[in-house]
């Protein structure tokens, strides 16, 4: 996705959103906003782990080019990729070039794929994990934010995943997960995506396990 720059405007946003257009694009339309779909969530998952270590504006200025070569996330179709896949992978700069965390993608689709059956969808599955903010930092930068929140019910997200064999799924990564994918609202109280969002966690119907 190109964002192209956008004249500076008076909206109160959460802080870590700062001034670059991709960054409050994301914001504003995206992060914080409850997400059901399967595609997405896996993509998410992914994504996060992807991002750990590293800053998640890199993620977002590849996240294209992740979609492309991750089969946009499909998760039969990521979960058949297989070690040619994963060493055409390492050459493409267009992604973080991970050999851990490429493999655990693939990795993470079968294991969503077990999910899937056993829950009916990764939405069933990963919405009872829903939770209210339990914190939040004083320092709210973008960087700081994600460092440091974690909370109850991201530790047994993390800890339920792990046992189910998925990977980098830390207690912070599932946290940041569960912001982004709208389990949580996290705007800030000032922020003017806070009432859209908690509009549209009100009006989910939230999925039901089979």
């Amino acid at each position: 996705m190109t964002i192209t720059a956008a004249a500076p405007d008076a909206l109160p946003r959460c802080p870590w959103a700062g001034d670059d257009p991709l960054y409050q694009h994301y914001h504003d339309n995206e992060w914080g906003r409850p997400v059901t779909s399967d595609t997405r969530l896996f993509e998410k998952i992914c994504l996060e782990g992807f991002q750990s270590g590293l800053s998640w504006i890199t993620i977002l200025r590849k996240r294209e080019r992740f979609r492309e070569v991750f089969h946009r996330f499909d998760i039969p179709k990521v979960a058949a990729m297989t070690e040619v896949d994963i060493e055409t992978l390492l050459g493409d700069p267009g992604i973080i070039r991970h050999r851990g965390k490429i493999a655990a993608t693939i990795n993470n689709a079968k294991r969503a794929l077990a999910v899937q059956e056993e829950f009916g969808s990764l939405a069933a599955y990963f919405w009872p994990f829903e939770t209210a903010p339990e914190h939040r930092p004083s320092d709210l930068s973008w960087d700081n934010l994600r460092k440091l929140a974690q909370t109850e019910g991201s530790v047994r997200l993390s800890k339920d995943l792990r046992k189910r064999g998925f990977a980098f799924v830390g207690p912070t990564t599932c946290y940041a997960f569960m912001q982004a994918m709208g389990l949580v609202n996290d705007h800030v109280e000032n922020c003017f995506c806070r009432a859209d969002a908690e509009a549209e966690r009100n009006a989910l119907v939230r999925p039901i396990r089979s």
